[in-house]
């Protein structure tokens, strides 16, 4: 019985989407265009959005012309939206203010929604980054062409968002670097992990002063400069060693309630400790 249940369910879908196809496709062969339109904003209203961009993509180029021309063009990019198809809405966002309606009706919410799409088609953190570079650059292009935008502190919000991934991204690319640790097939160049470590972190802080990775960027570089001076050559320890003592100072001056303060105490003790051992044997050496 429940069998039978689920294939008269399956052939209900079935009928209805048959159906509805023909409905649409009945719809799309009416030469009344503003008829057409009117089934296609309903579609949009009850959430059929597939419905209502296949109408749409039907009458476009005929209510080009017309006063709900632009109208037309905003709702098939928000049918497009909001079938997650981000590129292809994008694209008709930035044909209506660009080209076809630049002084239209829509043009705001045009600007905010093609940025949007931009900023939905990103990928996490750790792949790469570059659309992410190209939805802040929509962003800010929004932002800066109308201040007085109703979805300026959205784009400003959605703007923070794509800074945060990017200092993701560097982070992710910091943390990296100190895990591979000694490994060199990566350094045949010269240099060293944990260099490229303090590098990029230092960038990133640079780049991004105000971010909430600032302090996790900061031990990273105290703990790899760390590592660094254990690694190096006995000429270059006592330097690297000190400069390892500076960066803890630099570091509990700016950030003195912590969650690392424990662990930056324990890096620093070990470098006074290797450094008196240093300024002993250099004594002892100076003294035969």
């Amino acid at each position: 019985m429940t069998q039978l249940r689920n294939i008269f369910c399956i052939l209900v879908v079935a009928v209805g989407l048959l159906s509805s196809c023909h409905s649409i496709n009945s719809i799309t062969k009416n030469p009344d265009i503003f008829y057409k339109f009117e089934v296609a904003k309903q579609q949009f209203a009850e959430g059929k959005y597939r419905n209502a961009a296949l109408i749409l993509d039907n009458i476009l180029p005929a209510m080009r012309n017309t006063a709900s021309g632009d109208e037309a063009m905003f709702l098939m990019g928000m049918c497009n939206y909001n079938v997650h198809d981000y590129d292809a809405a994008s694209e008709v966002f930035k044909r209506y203010y660009n080209r076809s309606y630049p002084s239209g009706r829509y043009v705001d919410e045009a600007r905010f929604y093609a940025a949007k799409s931009y900023c939905e088609s990103t990928l996490p953190a750790k792949l790469d980054q570059s659309e992410t570079i190209v939805a802040i650059k929509e962003l800010q292009a929004a932002m800066e062409s109308n201040p007085n935008s109703k979805y300026y502190d959205d784009m400003q919000t959605l703007l923070f968002q794509m800074q945060d991934k990017l200092v993701e991204k560097e982070y992710l690319s910091a943390k990296l670097y100190f895990d591979l640790g000694d490994y060199f097939l990566n350094c045949l160049q010269g240099g060293s992990n944990y260099e490229a470590c303090v590098v990029t972190a230092k960038n990133a802080i640079n780049d991004y002063p105000y971010s909430p990775r600032k302090e996790d960027f900061a031990i990273l570089i105290l703990r790899a400069k760390c590592q660094l001076a254990d690694r190096s050559v006995e000429q270059k320890k006592y330097e690297r060693y000190s400069d390892t003592v500076d960066e803890y100072y630099g570091f509990v001056n700016e950030f003195p309630q912590s969650k690392y303060l424990k662990d930056a105490k324990s890096i620093f003790e070990k470098a006074q400790k290797e450094l008196r051992s240093k300024r002993l044997e250099k004594y002892a050496n100076e003294q035969i």
